[in-house]
């Protein structure tokens, strides 16, 4: 199995950035398929970005043109590169993947579409 861990949640203030990350353990094969969730307190799971195989990139109308998907150069883990934080951003953030080919797109932010997940990590915006 794929065990993800996220990671860089935290406080950050209105305006402000943060970047999560997504690290991967266990058989890892073949998994390049990625989607970013979280849950705002009373709302229900919201995806809000993806990668496909072929790094296709999509995110929500909630975060585009704000959070960026990315990939960390030195560790080559998953990060999420969140901007301009509004604090309805505050929510618990999960990142999910998935073995094999996929090509992205507007399907890959649905929590269906994803097998492996993360346990999530807090991220509070304050004003």
């Amino acid at each position: 199995q794929v065990q993800l861990v996220e990671a860089g949640g935290g406080s950050g203030q209105s305006g402000g950035s943060l970047t999560l990350s997504c690290a991967s353990s266990g058989d890892t094969r073949n998994t390049s398929c990625m989607g970013w969730f979280r849950e705002a307190p009373g709302k229900e799971l919201e995806g809000i970005a993806s990668i496909g195989s072929n790094r296709r990139t999509t995110y929500a109308d909630s975060v585009q043109g704000r959070f960026t998907v990315n990939q960390d150069v030195a560790t080559n883990t998953p990060t999420l590169q969140m901007n301009t934080l509004k604090p309805e951003d505050t929510a618990v953030y999960y990142c999910a993947a998935i073995r094999g080919f996929c090509e992205g797109g507007d399907y890959y932010l649905n929590a269906d579409a994803y097998l492996y997940w993360g346990q999530g990590t807090q991220v509070t915006v304050s004003s």
